[in-house]
């Protein structure tokens, strides 16, 4: 009896398992259930039977087999339960368990500085000057060098052209400037379908890396990497203080252009180069206003940007 017992038993969770193919996670609870009634037959089977003494030792020897029996099946049901749980019930590999929580981290690789920024970055034509800007607020407002427009004014001495990353060409005019800063801002004629303005913010640390990307030389989005140098810097003429110093190449072309942390943040607006060869030249030096500072600039008076202007 009890041999019938306990194959009927792993004769059903075999079953179960053919039905399925896999266990779900509904096979769960016929688990349970099946482990339950096996332990209670077990159980039963332990409570002394009344036998004739004669038959005792057969008695004895039954119960061992029926014993074997059922622990077989509690044996099979207690590793495909365990199999059932390490797979998540559905025939799928366990999901990896999690390991310490790691240290957040918003490094951008430079394609990824440069795939979040670019749409965001403009080409400047005043008159026969040539800059970059950056798109800095959802209405299109475009933060650039001064220099790039200083000849121009809010009646347009001369006109100012500006085309977006998606081609669209527009007219614009100087909202604001601050010489003393070498910043400005302008405000196009029209837009481009869609807007992207860049993230202002985020400090410059010395040896951190930094993406700069604009004009150099005419040749539009250009991108290059460095870190930052110094703090805190003054222009050659001294026209201009607080400036970060990095070495990412930029040449004539490149001013007003976004100066960019490692999490593609505007930390700086690119302004000027060191030229010891008076040949407007890179160097390996170059300066930026930090992005604070030109967010600060309104109207003003003073000299223009220090430096060669690029």
């Amino acid at each position: 009896m009890g041999r019938a017992v306990g194959a009927a038993i792993l004769v059903s969770v075999l079953r179960a398992w053919g039905r399925r193919g896999r266990f779900s996670g509904s096979s769960q609870a016929e688990f349970v259930a099946l482990s339950t009634e096996i332990y209670e037959y077990v159980a039963m089977e332990r409570v002394p039977q009344q036998a004739d003494a004669a038959d005792a030792q057969g008695a004895v020897a039954g119960r061992a087999r029926r014993f074997a029996v059922a622990g077989g099946a509690l044996v099979v049901v207690a590793l495909l339960a365990y199999w059932l749980g390490s797979s998540g019930g559905n025939g799928e590999e366990a999901a990896p368990r999690p390991s310490a929580t790691p240290t957040p981290s918003a490094m951008l690789t430079v394609p990824d500085v440069f795939k979040r920024v670019g749409p965001s970055v403009v080409v400047i034509q005043a008159g026969k000057s040539l800059g970059t800007g950056v798109i800095a607020a959802e209405d299109g407002t475009i933060l650039t060098a001064h220099h790039v427009v200083k000849g121009t004014s809010n009646k347009g001495a001369e006109n100012v052209t500006v085309t977006f990353a998606d081609g669209t060409r527009t007219k614009a005019v100087v909202a604001s400037s601050n010489p003393k800063l070498d910043v400005a801002t302008l405000k196009p004629a029209k837009l481009p379908e869609i807007v992207i303005p860049a993230t202002l913010g985020g400090t410059a640390t010395v040896g951190v890396p930094v993406v700069a990307i604009g004009n150099p030389l005419g040749l539009t989005y250009s991108v290059s990497t460095g870190v930052v140098s110094g703090l805190n810097r003054t222009a050659k003429d001294g026209g201009l203080n607080g400036l970060i110093q990095f070495d990412a190449s930029v040449n004539p072309g490149s001013s007003g252009g976004p100066l960019l942390d490692a999490r593609g943040l505007v930390i700086g607006i690119v302004v000027s180069i060191a030229d010891p060869g008076g040949d407007e030249a890179f160097a390996g030096i170059a300066f930026a206003v930090p992005i604070g500072a030109a967010l600060g600039g309104g109207e003003g008076d003073g000299p223009p940007g220090g430096g060669p202007e690029i």
